[in-house]
C-alpha cells in the first residue's frame, strides 16, 4: 500500500485542494448572499436589462433614458406575470366558491355510501380485523396530522422568505439602475486597478464559461417553450378554461429544479378525483405524462449540447452530487460547475494543477486528445 500512497499522494492532494477551493468559494458565496442578497440580485437584474439599455444607448439615447426604458419594460413583464398568476388563482377560487355546495353534497353522499358499505361488510370480517383497521387508521391519521403541520410550517416559511425576497428584489432593481448607468466607469476602474491574475480569470470566465452559460439559459427557454406548447395544446383539447394562463404558469414552474409541472398538476388531479370529474383528471394525467416524458427525453440533449455535455448520465449524476453537497442551490449551480470543469479541462488548466504519476498512463486523462464520452467541443453553435 505504501508505494501506492507514494505514487498517488501528490495527485490526491492536488485534487483535494481543488475540491476544497470550490467548496470554500461556494460556501462563501452562500453566506455572502444571506448578508447582501440585494447586491447579488442587482447583478442578475443588470444582466437582464443591460443588453437593451446598451442597444438604446448606441442608437443615440442617453444611457439614463435607455436604462429607464429597459427597467420599466422589465418591471412591466414581471407585473404582467404576477397579474396573470393572480387572475388564475382568483378565477379558480371563484369557481370553487360557486361550486362548493355541490362538492360538499357529493362528498357527503360518497362518505355515507362508504360507511354503509363498511357496516354491511364488517359483520362478515373475522374477529380482530376491525381492531387492526382502526389501529392502521389511527396511525395514518397521526401521520397525516404531522404532514399537514409540517406543510403549514413550510408554507409559512415560504411566505416569509418570499416577502423578504420581494424586499431584496425591490432594492436590487434600484441598485441595478445605478449599476447600468455607472458600468463604464466601473469597467475602466477594473481594467486599471485589477490584478493580472484576476484579469486572466475574468477573461477566461467571459470567453468560455459565461458564453456557455448563455447557451444553457437559451436551452432552458427552449424547454420552457416546449412545455408551454404541450400543456396549452392539451388543455385546449380538453376544453379547460384559462388554458393559456395555466400553461404559462406551468412553463415558469418548469424552471424550478425538482418541482416543475407536477406541482401544478398533481393537486389539480387530486381535486378533480375528489369532486368526481374523473374524465378531466385522466386527461390531465395524460398531459402530465406526455410533458414529463418529452422533457426527460429532450432536456439532456438540448441542455447537454448547449454546454458541450450530451451525456444524460453525466448531467444527472453531477446534478445529484451537487444536490447532496449544496442542497437545492446545488441543482441550480450544477450546470455552472460542470461548464467550469469542462472548460478547465479543455483549456489545459487541470493538467497544470493536478500532477499525475509519471509512466502511469498511456494517455493522460487530463489531456483532451479525444472527447470525453458525452462531451463535445462545440457549445451551442
Amino acid at each position: 500500500m505504501l508505494p501506492l500512497y507514494k505514487k498517488y499522494g501528490r495527485t490526491v492532494f492536488d485534487i483535494a485542494l481543488l475540491v476544497l477551493t470550490v467548496y470554500v468559494i461556494m460556501f462563501t458565496f452562500s453566506k455572502l448572499y444571506h448578508i447582501a442578497a440585494p447586491v447579488f440580485l442587482s447583478f442578475l437584474v443588470f444582466w437582464i436589462i443591460e443588453p437593451l439599455a446598451s442597444f438604446l444607448h448606441r442608437k443615440g439615447l442617453p444611457k439614463v433614458l435607455g436604462t429607464t426604458i429597459a427597467l420599466l419594460l422589465f418591471l412591466g413583464l414581471i407585473i404582467a406575470g404576477f397579474f396573470g398568476v393572480g387572475f388564475f388563482i382568483i378565477s379558480q377560487i371563484s369557481d370553487l366558491q360557486s361550486n362548493f355546495p355541490g362538492y360538499v353534497q357529493l362528498i357527503q353522499h360518497e362518505f355515507t355510501n362508504l360507511v354503509l358499505l363498511i357496516q354491511d361488510k364488517s359483520n362478515a370480517l373475522p374477529g380482530g380485523i376491525l381492531d387492526k383497521i382502526n389501529e392502521y387508521f389511527a396511525t395514518l391519521s397521526g401521520f397525516l396530522s404531522k404532514w399537514v403541520a409540517s406543510g403549514a410550517q413550510v408554507i409559512i416559511g415560504f411566505l416569509s422568505s418570499f416577502s423578504s425576497f420581494i424586499t431584496n428584489f425591490g432594492i436590487a432593481i434600484i441598485l441595478a439602475f445605478f449599476l447600468s448607468i455607472e458600468i463604464e466607469s466601473w469597467r475602466k476602474f477594473a481594467r486599471a486597478k485589477m490584478p493580472k491574475t484576476l484579469k486572466t480569470a475574468n477573461n477566461f470566465m467571459r470567453t468560455h464559461v459565461f458564453k456557455t452559460i448563455r447557451f444553457y439559459i437559451k436551452a432552458q427557454l427552449i424547454m420552457m417553450l416546449i412545455t408551454f406548447v404541450l400543456i396549452y395544446a392539451g388543455l385546449l383539447i380538453l376544453g379547460t378554461s384559462n388554458a393559456f394562463t395555466v400553461a404559462a404558469i406551468c412553463a415558469i414552474f418548469d424552471l424550478v429544479p425538482l418541482l416543475g409541472v407536477p406541482v401544478i398538476f398533481i393537486p389539480w388531479i387530486i381535486y378533480l378525483l375528489i369532486v368526481g370529474d374523473s374524465v378531466l383528471a385522466i386527461g390531465l394525467i395524460v398531459i402530465l405524462a406526455v410533458t414529463m416524458l418529452t422533457r426527460q427525453l429532450l432536456e439532456p440533449k438540448i441542455s447537454g449540447n448547449s454546454i458541450g455535455v450530451s451525456s444524460a448520465y453525466l448531467m444527472l449524476s453531477f446534478m445529484l452530487i451537487s444536490l447532496s453537497i449544496f442542497g437545492l442551490a446545488g441543482v441550480v449551480l450544477s450546470p455552472v460547475l460542470l461548464i467550469l470543469l469542462k472548460e478547465l479541462l479543455e483549456q489545459g488548466y487541470l493538467q497544470k494543477w493536478i500532477h499525475l504519476p509519471q509512466d502511469e498512463f498511456d494517455s493522460s486523462p487530463l489531456v483532451m486528445d479525444s472527447p470525453v464520452p458525452g462531451t463535445s467541443k462545440k457549445t451551442g453553435e
